[in-house]
């Protein structure tokens, strides 16, 4: 018999001043598994989650942790759940390490404090007050307290903001560990290249619904004909408008200005794609830098689904 999902929300309805951000949204997350809610700012992936956290109550559908409300459960999960706010959520004036320990005591078999704050670099800064904490730094203790009690569903907001790549590269090693030790693991990211890798399964969900879910590479292959999946991505010295090489290259690509220096072609590119490209550069003496040539990415799935404009 197959094993109930570790989170399980169903219709989900959530409104602020009579206006719902979340609309019928169903989700599922299961063990073993790290699932990333994706969405534009304001598509309510962080109210879900919150809901999901009991720090919201729903006001339609179902919410299930471990098989429990988490609104009336919530004393009953609280030993078998961490939670890492985008925000942090942590007392100022306590001193770092100080935080990691307290925490650590409320559970009857925590995590090695002295091995979680080396993987994390928190010795670098155990004495010094949360309130003077870069945002990185306050991330990274975030973290720690957030997993310190051996959850089996994890909630991460945003994980990596705000730190610089060698912090990165120790969170997301601590969350495929998580992953593999058989806790669910649910985070919401605007990093798509971080999603892309770290992610079991994708939830992108925009104006309160869920407009597409899977792994990525169903993600990646979904609504794309053979042959189409290549884009080259080209770095240029200076700034370009690509509106000239959409009519040279043809309808059948997709070319786009992702930055003042760099422009993407989508489509089934081919040698002579490439050299197209460069010569219409080169006619308007734009020094091109770097060509990357590439499959379609989760940020490509991510703007298909949600858009281009700004929010």
């Amino acid at each position: 018999m197959p094993h109930s999902p570790a989170v399980e929300v169903r219709g989900l309805v959530k409104r602020y001043d009579g206006r719902a951000v979340v609309d019928g949204l169903d989700l599922t997350a299961s063990a073993g598994q790290v699932t990333a809610v994706l969405g534009p700012n304001g598509a309510g992936k962080t109210t879900t989650v919150e809901c999901c956290e009991g720090l919201r109550a729903p006001d339609g559908g179902t919410v299930r942790v471990l098989g429990l409300d988490p609104v009336a459960d919530a004393a009953a999960l609280r030993p078998a759940v961490g939670v890492m706010l985008q925000d942090g959520g942590l007392p100022t004036g306590v001193r770092a390490r100080e935080m990691l320990d307290h925490v650590a005591r409320m559970y009857s078999r925590p995590l090695d404090t002295d091995t979680l704050a080396e993987r994390l670099g928190l010795d670098a800064f155990a004495r010094t007050t949360v309130r003077r904490l870069s945002g990185g730094q306050r991330q990274r203790l975030a973290l720690a307290v957030a997993v310190v009690g051996r959850p089996r569903v994890v909630f991460l907001d945003e994980p990596s903001a705000g730190m610089d790549p060698q912090s990165r590269l120790a969170v997301w090693e601590l969350v495929r560990e998580l992953r593999d030790g058989g806790a669910a693991v649910i985070l919401t990211t605007h990093l798509m290249e971080e999603a892309e890798d770290v992610a079991d399964h994708v939830v992108v969900v925009d104006h309160g619904t869920v407009l597409a879910r899977g792994s990525v590479p169903e993600l990646l292959a979904a609504g794309v004909e053979p042959g189409s999946t290549a884009t080259l991505v080209v770095h240029t010295a200076s700034d370009v408008d690509p509106t000239g090489l959409r009519e040279r290259l043809g309808e059948r690509f997709v070319v786009e200005r992702r930055s003042g220096t760099s422009l993407t072609v989508t489509g089934a590119v081919v040698p002579a794609t490439v050299a197209t490209t460069a010569a219409w550069l080169a006619e308007r003496d734009v020094l091109v830098t770097r060509l990357d040539l590439g499959r379609r990415t989760l940020e490509d799935v991510f703007l298909d689904l949600t858009g281009r404009s700004l929010r």
